[in-house]
């Protein structure tokens, strides 16, 4: 073999298996992307800031998880609206008003922090606030994706999506505990309000992309018509199904506080934060793979199974070390689940794909928010190691009972979108 053979060879492999990066040919996407990864980066700090803020001034983990819990009825109204309102009107401006809003809610947080008025019931309006703007900012952030690029650079534009933000999410909680640890919460709410104005600055550039072949006008009768719409494909209703009982039953960040506080330390807090996101971006780096695999209904039921597992292992294990690579073997697993998940979701209609995005983050943001008070209420009654372990095992099983009783999510392949 010659050496010109040989470097084909190693390109070809590259190739094959190295993140899709061809989306970000195209300017307006590549723009969007940029002010996505950087003002990701900055939410990371607010998420983090948070929930140790609430256990700061409440010592309890029931707290957390009802400080995350209470942004999910405002999280899901919005959501819906938000996605009618992005099938209606033009969706650069949408995404403007929508990171705006999300802009201000975090300049709230800054303000309360600044003036030391640890109070839990005005975090308690604030996170309401918050989840009420991000349910309008992020399914029009989704649905204007297939506008600016090709339609066979969809999955590739999802992977790269969900790859920047999990790259994000490891730097951003290490980054905010050291911010927290220097200074107070302030410092880290002020990172994110001025990481956000690149958000800003992203969807101020970015082209008009007004509504097609549609008659919506984001009232109500758009929400119930995407319901609708939603109600008649099975397919994408499992896959919001395997999603939730994944998050409820198996996410375990309400836990990360009380188990910083009770067995690692305070310095293993930004450690657990990132956990997820270690395991997620470093699959999503080497994703070449994932858009090759033909019988996808199996491999998200093996994806979600994986993630319940780890999780479980992760919540079972007594070292940091331990508890960080499994949850990172988790987070590897729920972001191929999340892929496959999108992916059939954003072969719907364009007329459609706001109000199911609103769905869908309705879904993703709300269970995640359902499964911190799940973790929470169960470890105030039976500790924090029954309720990280027992969620994990149960999400697993749940996902093999979806799979074996409703077989559409099996046969599910990359023709089936």
């Amino acid at each position: 073999m010659t050496l010109a053979d040989e470097e084909k060879r190693e390109e070809s492999w590259i190739r094959r298996h190295a993140i899709d990066v061809r989306p970000l040919r195209h300017v307006a996407y590549r723009r969007l992307f940029l002010g996505n990864a950087i003002s990701f980066f900055g939410v990371q700090f607010t998420a983090v800031a948070v929930p140790v803020e609430v256990y700061a001034i409440t010592k309890s983990a029931l707290w957390v998880g009802i400080a995350s819990f209470v942004g999910l009825i405002p999280l899901i109204l919005f959501s819906l609206w938000g996605g009618a309102i992005a099938d209606a009107f033009d969706r650069r401006k949408v995404l403007l008003v929508g990171s705006l809003l999300m802009w201000l809610t975090t300049l709230g947080l800054l303000a309360q922090s600044l003036l030391h008025l640890d109070n839990a019931w005005l975090m308690l309006a604030l996170i309401a606030a918050q989840s009420a703007a991000f349910g309008v900012n992020s399914p029009v952030r989704q649905a204007i994706i297939p506008a600016l690029i090709d339609n066979e650079e969809v999955a590739a534009a999802q992977t790269l999506s969900f790859t920047v933000s999990n790259i994000a999410a490891i730097g951003g909680p290490v980054g905010a505990g050291l911010a927290i640890a220097a200074v107070d919460f302030s410092a880290a709410y002020a990172i994110d309000a001025v990481l956000f104005t690149v958000a800003l600055w992203a969807a101020l550039r970015l082209p008009a992309v007004p509504p097609g072949g549609t008659k919506a006008t984001g009232g109500l009768r758009d929400v119930r018509d995407g319901l609708r719409f939603l109600a008649g494909h099975k397919l994408i209703l499992l896959t919001f199904a395997i999603d939730i009982g994944a998050m409820v039953l198996a996410m375990p960040k309400a836990l990360f506080p009380a188990v910083a506080d009770q067995r690692f330390g305070a310095s293993s807090l930004g450690w657990l934060y990132a956990s997820i996101a270690i395991g997620a971006a470093l699959a999503g780096l080497t994703s070449g793979w994932i858009g090759r695999v033909h019988r996808r209904g199996i491999a998200l039921v093996l994806a979600v199974v994986g993630w319940g597992l780890a999780v479980a292992a992760a919540g079972a294990v007594p070292w940091l070390w331990a508890c960080v690579a499994f949850m990172a073997l988790a987070g590897a697993a729920d972001m191929i689940s999340g892929v496959y998940r999108q992916t059939v979701l954003l072969s719907a209609p364009d007329e459609m794909r706001g109000r199911l995005q609103g769905v869908f983050f309705a879904v993703v943001a709300g269970g995640p928010r359902l499964g911190d008070l799940r973790a929470g209420s169960v470890a105030d009654a039976t500790g924090v190691t029954f309720s990280w372990v027992s969620g994990g095992i149960a999400a697993a099983v749940v996902a093999v009972a979806l799979g074996l009783c409703f077989p559409v999510l099996l046969r599910y392949t990359d023709r089936s979108d």
